[in-house]
């Protein structure tokens, strides 16, 4: 018990000379006419101003981006669209030219240039046809709607009929091909 007095004592003491110590030297030299807590008080005002200012550009930054994102969803497809209205302005011509039109082979000729301006269009979007004729049966591109018995051994696994074509976009599949394969 004695032991922990002492040191008690001692710790005690020793406590009050660091006081003392602090308590001498706690005079703060002034510069300029400026204590060092003034000036840390100026700059912490200063770093307080930009890091408001940093905030506020940040919001305004972030409003911005959002802003732009939403006009981005609501006008996006409004270059595909107005590339697709000339294709459409040729499909309503070649309706009115069917009615009165009796040679259906001329008819038939204006479809298919329709047809092949629209593709050439797909094309230049990215979109591409996948390609199904005598393939092997690939999961990442076909989907089979049916199997039907193989003719042969070498028919095995093969694409025998397509019923509804895929397309990609930009390597993407965004339309799997519908197919008969061979089992």
């Amino acid at each position: 018990m004695k032991e922990k007095e002492e040191i008690k004592n001692k710790a005690e003491e020793a406590v009050e000379e660091e006081t003392q110590s602090v308590d001498n030297t706690t005079e703060i030299p002034v510069e300029d006419g400026k204590s060092e807590l003034e000036k840390a008080n100026e700059k912490i005002a200063e770093l307080e101003d930009k890091y408001l200012r940093q905030v506020a550009e940040f919001d305004n930054y972030r409003r911005r981006v959002m802003k732009e994102k939403a006009e981005l969803i609501l006008n996006g497809g409004e270059k595909v669209l107005t590339e697709i209205l000339p294709i459409v302005d040729d499909l309503e011509r070649a309706e009115q030219q069917m009615e009165q039109m009796t040679d259906v082979d001329a008819v038939k000729q204006g479809v298919e240039l329709i047809i092949d301006k629209f593709i050439k269009f797909l094309r230049s979007q990215g979109v591409q046809e996948i390609d199904t004729k005598d393939k092997d049966f690939d999961v990442n591109y076909h989907e089979a709607i049916t199997m039907v018995p193989s003719q042969s051994d070498d028919q095995k696994g093969k694409v025998i009929d397509c019923v509804t074509k895929g397309y990609t976009l930009n390597d993407k599949v965004i339309r799997y091909a519908k197919v008969v394969v061979a089992n």
